[in-house]
C-alpha cells in the first residue's frame, strides 16, 4: 500500500482527493500544520507528494525544496497557477509532474500511478529518520542538518539509525554492538567509544552538539 502526502490548503479539495485515493487502497495523509509541512512528511513516510503551489506562509516550491534536500520522493504539484512559467519552475525546483486545477479525479489517479510506476519499479523505497531538525536518509547513508550533508561511515550509519529508530529511549552498549558487528565474538568496549566519538565530532563540526547523550554504565540516547 503506497503512502500519499497531500499539501492543500483549500479543504474540499485535498478530502475530495483523500477520499477517492483511499478507495484505491492508497494510504493518504492530509497536511494539517502549513507552519511545520517537513515535520509532518517525515513522521508519516510518504512515497509520494501532492503539492499545491499557493499555501498558506510558505509557498508549494518552498516545501518542495526543502523535501528534495532530504529525499527523491516523487513529487506532483497541483494548482490552477498552471502557466508556462510555475510549469517550468516546478519541474526546475525538482517537481516530477504538474496537475492543473480544476482536474479529473480519474486521470489524477492514472498520473499518479505512472509516476509510482517509473520510480519504483527501478529503485526501491526511500526512507527519513527525524530528530531535532537531523535528517537520517536511509537509501544513501547521509545525515542532513541545516541543509549540510554529513557523510558517514557504515558504522557511523549503523549506530545513527539504531539511536534514531530508537528516540527518546537508552540503547545498551550490547546492543549497539551487537548491531554494529552482528557477532557474537568478544569486541573490545572501547572500539564502541571509539566510534561514537568520531560521529559526536562530526556533529559538532556541523553544529549539532549534544546530539547523542551518554548515560554512563548504561548507553546512549537520542533524545
Amino acid at each position: 500500500m503506497y503512502k500519499i502526502f497531500i499539501v492543500e490548503d483549500d479543504i474540499t479539495i485535498a478530502q475530495s482527493v483523500r477520499k477517492h485515493l483511499e478507495k484505491w487502497d492508497y494510504s493518504v495523509c492530509v497536511a494539517q500544520d502549513f507552519h511545520n509541512v517537513m515535520e509532518e512528511f517525515v513522521a508519516f513516510g510518504p512515497e509520494l507528494v501532492l503539492l499545491d503551489i499557493l499555501l498558506p506562509f510558505y509557498n508549494g516550491y518552498h516545501w518542495c525544496t526543502e523535501i528534495r534536500r532530504n529525499s527523491r520522493v516523487p513529487i506532483l504539484f497541483l494548482s490552477s497557477a498552471s502557466d508556462n512559467m510555475n510549469i517550468v519552475m516546478a519541474m526546475n525546483m525538482g517537481g516530477d509532474d504538474f496537475v492543473e486545477k480544476p482536474f479529473d479525479l480519474n486521470v489524477l489517479t492514472a498520473k499518479i500511478q505512472a509516476l509510482l510506476r517509473r520510480t519504483y519499479s527501478f529503485q526501491g523505497q526511500v526512507n527519513l529518520l527525524e530528530r531535532n531538525g537531523a535528517f537520517l536518509n536511509l537509501s544513501d547513508a547521509t545525515l542532513t542538518y541545516k541543509n549540510e550533508k554529513i557523510e558517514l561511515t557504515k558504522n557511523d550509519f549503523k549506530i545513527l539509525k539504531v539511536l534514531m529508530e530508537n528516540a527518546g529511549k537508552i540503547v545498551k552498549r550490547e546492543e549497539l554492538m551487537q548491531r554494529l558487528w552482528e557477532s557474537d565474538t568478544f569486541i573490545d568496549d572501547n572500539t564502541l567509544t571509539v566510534n561514537i566519538t568520531r560521529i559526536r565530532k562530526k556533529l559538532e563540526e556541523a553544529d549539532l552538539r549534544d546530539f547523542i547523550k551518554t548515560k554512563k554504565g548504561i548507553g546512549y540516547l537520542i533524545e
